[in-house]
């Protein structure tokens, strides 16, 4: 019986002779192995021992082989962190991400290179750890100078689109007032002998039918804090429904004032909504009427 020493020097056995010539001939043992013979005291080079001479001959010499006999289990690769891959991948794709990725890759790149030196071996992907760390410092502030340059930009793009999208709500929210203050008009009238509000009170005379509520009066996208900013066309005064053409203007935006009536020289100078300007007709529908045709409204009943 025979004890051996591993590659590792490590003690294993022990084994039987005819089981250290099978090794021999699996080139798994050579002459420089180490091996202790049963009852001996001294570890000596297996080529010394007479009774595997004659295997040892028969094997011709060969270049060492990788892995060679080591007494245990053949050594195992470590395994590569899966976190120190991630790391690196996420790292890369910081600048599609405007350095969230790779604050997230220089975090998992430090955790994965803590895990790989306390895992004795087991673990491996160092290199893959320290180039994800790497690439994450290096995007971090690239990210934040192309952020720096490319807001602006973005900006000068936003910005114009958030303007027209409020533009156009405040345009709604007037055409909005103005069916409204249409349609409480010909609840008057229809309360009044078919005859539509006096021009000279007509907002006091209609907040009844707007439920007591002066804000349908007022367009959002006035600035100038008036209480109401629609005018009554004057030649209304004392009309009866039936005796107006449908398509007579009736109410209109203008630039501010309480119970003020008219005609077309109220019209805003500088329109709220661009180049709209918000009309409504005496059958109580709205039209957003373009500056250039304002001149082919009928303010005579």
């Amino acid at each position: 019986m025979y004890k051996f020493l591993g590659s590792d020097q490590k003690e294993y056995g022990p084994i039987t002779g005819e089981k250290m010539r099978e090794w021999i001939a699996q080139r798994r043992a050579n002459g420089q192995t180490q091996v202790l013979p049963e009852g001996a005291t001294q570890w000596q080079p297996l080529a010394t021992l007479p009774e595997f001479s004659a295997a040892l001959a028969t094997v011709a010499p060969a270049l060492p082989i990788p892995g060679a006999f080591s007494g245990g289990p053949a050594p195992v690769a470590p395994k590569t962190s899966g976190m120190a891959v991630t790391s690196l991948v996420v790292g890369i794709l910081g600048a599609c991400t405007f350095g969230i990725g790779s604050i997230i890759g220089l975090i998992l790149g430090l955790v994965s290179l803590n895990k790989i030196k306390k895992s004795n071996g087991q673990l491996g992907g160092k290199g893959l750890a320290i180039a994800g760390v790497c690439v994450s410092v290096a995007v971090i502030p690239i990210t934040a100078i192309l952020a720096v340059l490319l807001l602006p930009a973005l900006a000068g793009l936003l910005l114009p689109a958030l303007a027209n999208a409020k533009g156009k709500a405040q345009t709604i929210n007037c055409v909005n007032n103005l069916k409204q203050i249409a349609l409480a008009a010909r609840i008057y009238a229809n309360d009044h002998n078919d005859t539509f509000p006096p021009t000279s009170t007509w907002c006091d005379a209609l907040q009844t039918e707007l439920g007591n509520s002066s804000k349908v009066l007022h367009c959002n996208a006035d600035t100038t804090g008036q209480r109401s900013t629609y005018g009554y066309n004057l030649q209304l005064s004392g009309k009866k429904d039936g005796d107006v053409n449908p398509r007579t203007v009736m109410f209109f935006e203008i630039d501010g004032g309480w119970n003020v009536s008219g005609g077309p020289e109220l019209l805003p100078q500088k329109p709220r909504h661009r180049q709209i300007v918000n009309i409504a007709f005496a059958d109580g529908s709205v039209q957003q009427v373009r500056v250039s045709d304002l001149s082919q409204l009928r303010w005579n009943p």
